[in-house]
C-alpha cells in the first residue's frame, strides 16, 4: 500500500518564525494593559457592576483591566464577575478558596496582572474612582512611586464618620509612625496607585497581615517611597455591609508587631504568647471560684482551672491569632482536643527542662523562664502545624 499521502505535514522550517507570527497576532488583537485596578471582595455582588461602570467612565481611553480577588463570597460575587468577563474583556476574577484577608488578596491581584501601574480600590464605592486618572498622570510623570488617596489633606474628608471613629483613625495613624519611613498623612488609606517596580521592590518583605496593605508596602520597601497624596472625600456605602469590626484593630496590631519584630520573631508567636499570658489571669480566676467559692479540692480546682485556661486560650487564638485559618463547627471541637494534647506535652517539656536546669545549679528564676519558653515555643509550633495549618 502506498502510504505517501499518510505522511504528516512537515513542520515549518523555522519554528521560531511561527512563534513570532503567533505573538504578533496576539499583540494585534489586544493592546498591552497599562493599569490594573485590583478590587478585593467578600459579599459585594450588588456593588461590582455599578463599580465597573464608574471605572469605565473615570478611565476613558486608558487601557485598563479590573482584577477582582474574591474570597469565595457566599453571595455569588465570583460567579457574577465571570459572567461580566464574558461580555467585558477587561474584567476577570481570582476566586480564593479556604483563606481570607484584604492584604493578601491585594498582593495576589497585583501579582496576577502584567500592568505597569497597579491601583487598589474598595468594591463598596466609598473611594472616589474619579481620582484614578489623576493618580495615573502623576505616576506617568515618573516623579513619584505611589499616589495615595488621602482623607486628611486639604480637600479630603471622612464624610459622616462618628467622632469616635475619627479619633480611632488618628490614634492608628500615630501608631503607624512607629514603622513608617515616610510622613504620610493617611497611612490607613486603602485607595492608592503604585508603580509595578516599586511594588516588586517591597513585595517579598510584605507581611500580608490585616487590612492595611498601604502601610505594609511603605514599611516593607527597602528604600523610602516617593509619594504624592491626592485628596478625596470618603463616601457612604450604598449596598452590603461594612467589613470593619473590632477584630480589624487586632489585625492592625498584628501588622505593627510584624513590622517591628518580624525579622526576629514571628508576629503570630508574639500574639500567641500575649494570649497565653492572659490565660494566667483566667487560670487564677477559675481556680479561685472552684477552690474558694465552690469548696472543691485543690486538685479538682487546679484541674478545672487548667482546662478553662486552655479552652479560653484556644478560642481566642482561633478568633484572633489565626483568624484567617479559623476552625468552625466540628473542626473547632477536634482542634480543641488537639490543643489539649499539645498543651499537655508542652507542660511536660516545661517542667522537664526547668527541673533539669535547676538540678544543674541554674538559678530558679532562669530555669523557670527557660521552661516557659520551651512550653510556649512547642505550643505555638505544634498548634500552627497540627491545628491551624489549612494544608492539612
Amino acid at each position: 500500500m502506498d502510504m505517501t499521502d499518510a505522511r504528516p505535514t512537515p513542520a515549518p522550517s523555522n519554528a521560531s518564525d511561527a512563534d513570532d507570527r503567533r505573538a504578533d497576532q496576539g499583540r494585534a488583537r489586544r493592546r498591552p494593559v497599562e493599569l490594573a485596578v485590583v478590587v478585593p471582595t467578600y459579599n459585594e455582588r450588588d456593588n461590582i457592576q455599578p463599580l465597573y461602570e464608574l471605572l469605565c467612565a473615570a478611565l476613558g481611553d486608558v487601557q485598563w483591566e479590573m482584577v477582582v480577588v474574591d474570597d469565595d463570597s457566599p453571595d455569588g460575587t465570583a460567579a457574577l464577575i465571570r459572567d461580566m468577563s464574558q461580555k467585558n474583556a477587561n474584567v476577570r476574577v481570582l476566586q480564593r478558596l479556604g483563606r481570607r484577608g484584604l492584604s493578601t488578596a491585594v498582593i495576589e491581584g497585583m501579582l496576577a496582572t502584567s500592568a505597569q501601574y497597579l491601583a487598589v480600590i474598595d468594591a463598596d464605592m466609598q473611594h472616589d474612582e474619579t481620582k484614578l486618572a489623576e493618580m495615573l498622570r502623576i505616576l506617568r510623570s515618573g516623579e513619584v512611586d505611589i499616589a495615595v488617596g488621602s482623607r486628611f489633606v486639604d480637600g479630603g474628608g471622612v464624610g459622616d464618620w462618628a467622632a469616635d471613629r475619627v479619633q480611632m483613625s488618628r490614634i492608628a495613624t500615630r501608631v503607624a509612625k512607629l514603622v513608617l519611613k515616610s510622613d504620610l498623612s493617611d497611612p490607613m488609606s486603602g485607595f492608592f496607585m503604585i508603580r509595578r517596580d516599586a511594588f516588586e521592590e517591597a513585595m517579598r518583605n510584605l507581611s500580608g497581615e490585616g487590612y492595611k496593605i498601604l502601610l505594609d508596602i511603605f514599611a516593607s520597601s527597602k528604600t523610602p517611597l516617593r509619594f504624592r497624596e491626592v485628596p478625596y472625600r470618603f463616601r457612604n456605602r450604598v449596598h452590603g455591609e461594612s467589613k470593619v469590626d473590632t477584630l480589624v484593630l487586632w489585625e492592625y496590631l498584628a501588622l505593627i508587631v510584624d513590622k517591628l519584630f518580624g525579622k526576629y520573631v514571628p508576629a503570630r508567636l508574639i500574639l500567641f504568647s500575649m494570649i497565653g499570658a492572659s490565660g494566667v489571669v483566667v487560670h487564677f480566676a477559675a481556680f479561685s471560684l472552684s477552690f474558694f467559692a465552690a469548696s472543691l479540692s485543690f486538685l479538682a480546682a487546679q484541674t478545672i482551672a487548667t482546662f478553662v485556661a486552655m479552652t479560653t486560650n484556644y478560642t481566642i487564638n482561633n478568633i484572633l491569632t489565626y483568624r484567617d485559618k479559623r476552625r468552625k463547627g466540628a473542626s473547632f471541637v477536634t482542634g480543641l482536643l488537639a490543643f489539649y494534647l499539645i498543651c499537655g506535652i508542652g507542660v511536660v517539656g516545661n517542667v522537664g527542662v526547668s527541673n533539669a536546669l535547676y538540678n544543674r545549679d541554674v538559678k530558679w528564676w532562669l530555669a523557670t523562664i527557660a521552661g516557659i519558653a520551651i512550653g510556649v515555643i512547642w505550643n505555638y509550633s505544634a498548634s500552627s502545624i497540627f491545628i491551624w495549618d489549612k494544608k492539612r
